[in-house]
């Protein structure tokens, strides 16, 4: 994501949470046929036909029982899903927290009726009226994935796991007698503003931060100050999954916020990490699968997201992509998931996760996400 497209999207946001007064359009009451086509804008991982294991395939099986051919989009960030969404042209988007309160805000995507989707039933009751995408008692999507932004570490570094997160925030020696400086990674988007608002909740309890996406002023210009701090430290503000796996490999990368897709693939390659959620907690992510507002394909899209949490499904994504089944059905019977998976990718770590959200002023009470988003521009930019 270049920082010119972060900066058009920043001015935008405020102009499209503006937009929330809009009424929404009325869900269907029927299904008709498939329109033979789905369009997806996805993370990378989220939506497999094999390409990458054949063992890993749950779009052949959908296309061969709906009709609807599958295209996916792949996405680094949620500002870019907000982006590609407000062009158009996509009918589902697989949107985190921080992205899908915006894509409502701003009508790009309607909601939808869940009594036209029969799985809908399975969902975890953790995940069901979760405030990143019913609003106003209307439905916005269907829960697909969730989990921890955990953090990954070199093993040969740190002979026991990091306890803090001040391993990414603070200079220091790392257990191997070496500075941390270039050999730590921090996230590309402005949402990771709220990791640091995390770690000074518990490092800097006087700051009095209660949620990290709610910051007065005070609290944000000390995170903004622990954010420049870390700036000289970052060998790369990572976005791209492959690019900080090929970062680890081999561009002496040995501590960063990561996805359990990295840790995964990682180990696939014999590589020397683990990773680990900090005593601070970690933010996190529930992603929902939405409906683009002038979707071309909807009945397609129904039988997508009613086909995504079958909990073959779900036990299959969350086993290649490192995340956690919407569908607790899924923690037991998965092959490719294993006995357990769910326990190993963090099923119960549910209540030490900060959701993704999208910041909100609430009248002025707390900063806003457009200022969120040029202040961490001018940061990545060292200023």
């Amino acid at each position: 994501m270049s920082v010119h497209k972060t900066a058009l999207l920043g001015a935008i946001t405020g102009a499209v949470l503006a937009s929330a007064s809009l009424q929404a359009a009325e869900p269907p009451k029927a299904l008709g046929a498939g329109e033979g086509r789905l369009d997806i804008v996805a993370w990378p991982g989220y939506i497999e036909r094999g390409e990458s294991d054949k063992a890993y395939d749950w779009v052949s099986g959908f296309e061969k029982e709906t009709g609807c051919k599958v295209s996916v989009k792949t996405a680094g960030t949620s500002d870019e899903m907000v982006s590609l969404m407000t062009k158009g042209g996509y009918d589902l988007v697989t949107a985190s927290g921080d992205a899908s309160l915006r894509l409502i805000a701003g009508k790009r995507v309607q909601p939808i009726n869940t009594a036209l989707i029969p799985n809908w039933k399975l969902i975890d009751p953790r995940l069901q009226n979760g405030g990143w995408y019913v609003v106003d008692k209307q439905v916005y999507g269907a829960p697909y994935q969730w989990g921890p932004n955990v953090l990954l570490y070199n093993t040969e570094v740190f002979k026991q796991a990091p306890t803090s997160w001040g391993v990414l925030f603070e200079p220091q020696n790392l257990p191997d007698g070496k500075p941390n400086k270039g050999r730590v990674q921090a996230y590309d988007g402005p949402i990771y503003i709220a990791d640091a608002a995390l770690y000074l909740k518990t490092a800097k309890p006087e700051l009095g931060i209660q949620d990290p996406y709610e910051l007065n002023e005070a609290q944000y210009k000390a995170v903004l100050e622990l954010l420049r701090q870390q700036q000289p430290l970052v060998h790369r503000y990572w976005h791209d999954a492959t690019v900080q796996m090929s970062d680890v490999k081999n561009e002496g990368v040995v501590a960063t916020s990561s996805w359990g897709y990295m840790v995964n693939g990682l180990k696939a390659e014999k590589q020397p990490v683990a990773s680990t959620i900090p005593r601070e907690g970690a933010t996190g992510w529930a992603d929902t699968t939405m409906l683009h507002s002038e979707a071309r394909h909807p009945n397609c899209a129904y039988k997508w997201m009613d086909w995504s949490l079958q909990p073959k499904v779900q036990g299959d994504v969350a086993a290649w992509f490192g995340s956690l089944p919407a569908v607790p059905a899924a923690c037991s019977g998965n092959e490719l998931l294993g006995a357990q998976g769910c326990k190993t990718n963090g099923f119960e770590n549910f209540d030490k996760i900060a959701f993704w959200k999208t910041p909100q002023a609430q009248g002025g009470k707390f900063v806003p996400y457009s200022r969120w988003t040029q202040d961490y521009i001018a940061i990545m930019g060292g200023r």
